[in-house]
């Protein structure tokens, strides 16, 4: 498919935080990453308004292990409080995805070229991608690479048992994704099958929560670079 993705991230540290933790001013990382947190690598490997990313499917490399650090947090009112953070520890992914146009951006229709999002996608991705990547918060920091999706041995490619994981935050529509001036949190029970983990797409996802009105940031030829243009200027032919 000349619109997929297939890359490998990995760091010491993630934190893809189960938001009842925080109520009480702690973070618990759910045991495996989420859809909008995939997406948000993705997005930063490369992405413009133009695109949507869809994440298809993620493997667990490595054992799904936990490590709690004391931090000391800034509060709202000012100075700092104690709280006990809890990270998953050495972890490993191989991902599969891919984007799709977004047709709720009829406005930039003239950036709408497959091919030269999809070159410049691998391009950035050979690269590292174009900002930071992290994995669920900014202190913890990762590394993407390119790989073969499936490819190598993966610490659960043994196991006969389904993971079921509970109820988890599948990710956020926003208003430019969906049409509606409105953001929104999906819920999904994922079940893990070996490492694997298949993601619904967005709109299949059966729980939907409102959160708040919300509307679009605009986007037009005065504040976008064509993909074409963008292609040339990093060297394309």
């Amino acid at each position: 498919m000349r619109n997929e993705i297939q890359f490998e991230v990995y760091g010491d540290y993630a934190l893809f935080t189960d938001p009842l933790t925080k109520i009480g001013g702690e973070k618990l990382s759910y045991s495996v990453p989420t859809y909008q947190a995939l997406k948000g690598i993705g997005e930063s490997i490369y992405w413009k308004p133009t695109i949507v990313f869809i994440i298809d499917e993620v493997r667990v490399m490595k054992p799904i292990q936990m490590e709690s650090k004391g931090v000391r947090p800034i509060e709202y009112t000012g100075g700092n409080t104690l709280a006990n953070y809890t990270y998953l520890k050495d972890v490993h992914y191989q991902v599969k995805a891919h984007f799709e146009f977004n047709m709720n951006r009829p406005d930039l229709a003239f950036d709408r070229n497959e091919g030269k999002h999809y070159n410049i996608m691998q391009r950035s991705l050979k690269a590292g991608g174009r900002r930071d990547i992290f994995l669920g918060t900014r202190e913890c920091q990762a590394y993407v690479e390119p790989c073969e999706f499936g490819s190598g041995k993966g610490y659960y490619d043994d196991e006969e048992a389904d993971y079921h994981l509970g109820t988890m935050v599948h990710g956020f529509n926003y208003p430019d994704e969906t049409g509606r001036n409105e953001l929104e949190v999906r819920l999904w029970q994922p079940v893990m099958k070996k490492g694997y983990i298949k993601f619904p797409r967005p709109e299949e996802c059966k729980i939907v929560r409102p959160i708040k009105e919300m509307k679009p940031k605009q986007f037009d030829e005065t504040n976008v670079e064509s993909a074409e243009a963008l292609f040339h200027s990093l060297g394309g032919e």
